[in-house]
């Protein structure tokens, strides 16, 4: 009876799972575009730009296969830059293999990939870029105002800057808080660098594992030892976001906001113009 018992449970319990699969993915599908998607456009069309981190399916066209979002994606603006280059740490991630060719789209020719931190691009020139990409990728830095001084760096006085953050309430990050501004604003007065692990312990205690698909994390052991090897896999979410200190934290670096937008599953957009 006991064994009849437990396998009801977990037939109920898989029926309520492929439900709520079922649901996401159509409210996925209906979601269709963003509405700030023109406004996204007319920064980037034609024009010359650095993703940090890419690439990222949320900018995908719609040709585009995805297991994620069906047909179509939220932003997709890939197909409508000029060139687009790519940074990232490593040519080999946990999330990709990184070629020197930078292959975003199949309708348009490949960029370069630069191979640095995302917040110390020292081979790039100033005022190079028109445009900077960047999707759920800001949250990985341990000193996010240095990161985003750089990309203000490389970019033409008056480009823009396209973001994309995880929305904490939605992910493996809810139980946490956002973090303070200040906090940020003060790993950057004392120059913290990305072997900082202040913000590990709270990690270890708050993650979600039941919510960690991507990433596939297990158990507290398999986090433990991924959190304190962030310098090598750098998955580690040193900070936590939503609408509010994203944008204050922008303002405070000189970004003047134009749209700020929610996204399912779990994604805030903020795009913005570098303001000098």
């Amino acid at each position: 009876m006991l064994s009849s018992a437990h396998s009801l449970d977990r037939a109920v319990e898989h029926l309520r799972s492929v439900s709520f699969r079922s649901k996401r993915k159509l409210r996925l599908f209906c979601q269709g575009h963003l509405k700030c998607l023109p406004l996204a456009s007319t920064l980037v069309k034609g024009k010359k730009g650095i993703e940090v981190g890419g690439p990222s399916d949320i900018f995908q066209g719609w040709h585009t296969p995805s297991r994620t979002y069906g047909l179509l994606k939220p932003l997709p603006i890939y197909d409508l830059v000029g060139t687009l280059d790519n940074c990232n740490f490593s040519s080999e991630t946990i999330w990709s293999k990184h070629d020197l060719d930078y292959r975003f789209s199949s309708r348009r020719s490949t960029g370069k990939t630069i191979i640095a931190d995302g917040s110390a691009m020292s081979t790039v020139a100033d005022n190079t870029y028109d445009f900077v990409l960047s999707s759920h990728n800001l949250e990985h830095f341990a000193n996010p105002i240095k990161a985003l001084k750089e990309w203000q760096r490389v970019t033409r006085p008056g480009g823009s800057l396209i973001l994309a953050l995880p929305d904490y309430r939605r992910t493996f990050d809810h139980r946490r808080t956002p973090t303070e501004v200040e906090h940020m604003l003060e790993d950057y007065s004392r120059g913290v660098d990305e072997s900082d692990d202040t913000h590990i312990p709270e990690v270890l205690r708050l993650h979600d594992l039941e919510m960690d698909g991507t990433l596939k994390t297990h158990s507290i052991e398999e986090l433990t030892a991924r959190s304190y090897d962030n310098l090598s896999n750098r998955v580690l979410h040193h900070h936590v976001f939503d609408e509010v200190n994203s944008a204050q934290l922008l303002r405070e670096v000189g970004v003047e906001i134009l749209a700020i937008e929610r996204a399912l599953p779990y994604h805030i957009f903020l795009v913005a113009r570098w303001v000098r």
